[in-house]
């Protein structure tokens, strides 16, 4: 039963991120989502108490895959300071918003229109931000990161630059203005620089 209810999820969850590549946040529905996945609206509901509950587990889900990805590119390729760090980062979050159904439209719970203004978004989900510089501290220390009172915000201000920066180059070309992705490379890393000092090379434990 658990498995099958990790595979109702999981079908929830693709089709959520379908609807919100063909139509985006605001026209999405909780009824078109179990039609794709074929499931009942009431097992739907099971699992999710809305819209906003259903993006919100997608948005989750889309953390933990980026999570993983680092983890999986920094044991590929060791970085040697945080220049390069960012470097991955961005590099890594661009590739989910290139790749990743729904991710260019919801990431990690923010819903935002494919193209156009920011302001014209739908209703965000509350601390996303937040909750990724949290999920990112762990990560930090392990590269070389002081943990200290400070690290927190340090990290919410990289997430904020490299999340604003990001977007910005995917309002000006869908698939990511090249120029503004590399300056995002650029500010974040000598931001996290000027804030954390210099990286020696880590050893990255995936234990």
């Amino acid at each position: 039963m658990q498995r099958r209810s990790a595979e109702r999820v999981a079908r929830l969850l693709d089709a959520c991120a379908q609807v919100l590549d063909e139509v985006g946040y605001d026209a999405l529905t909780t009824r078109e989502v179990a039609r794709r996945a074929e499931v009942p609206i009431g097992t739907l509901y099971q699992f999710f108490a809305g819209k906003a509950a259903l993006c919100r587990g997608l948005a989750e889900r889309n953390l933990e895959a980026f999570l993983g990805r680092l983890g999986s590119r920094l044991d590929r390729d060791p970085v040697s300071g945080w220049q390069s760090t960012a470097s991955v980062v961005v590099q890594e979050y661009v590739a989910m918003k290139r790749e990743m159904p729904g991710f260019a439209v919801l990431d990690f719970g923010d819903p935002q229109p494919i193209l156009g203004p920011v302001e014209e978004a739908g209703p965000g989900l509350d601390n996303a931000n937040e909750l990724v510089a949290d999920r990112l501290r762990p990560l930090a220390v392990q590269l070389g990161a002081q943990e200290s009172g400070d690290l927190a915000t340090v990290l919410l201000v990289a997430v904020e630059i490299a999340d604003s920066l990001v977007r910005l180059a995917f309002r000006f070309d869908p698939a990511g203005d090249p120029w503004l992705i590399a300056e995002a490379q650029q500010v974040l890393g000598a931001y996290l620089d000027s804030r954390l000092g210099q990286l020696m090379p880590p050893t990255i434990n995936t234990e």
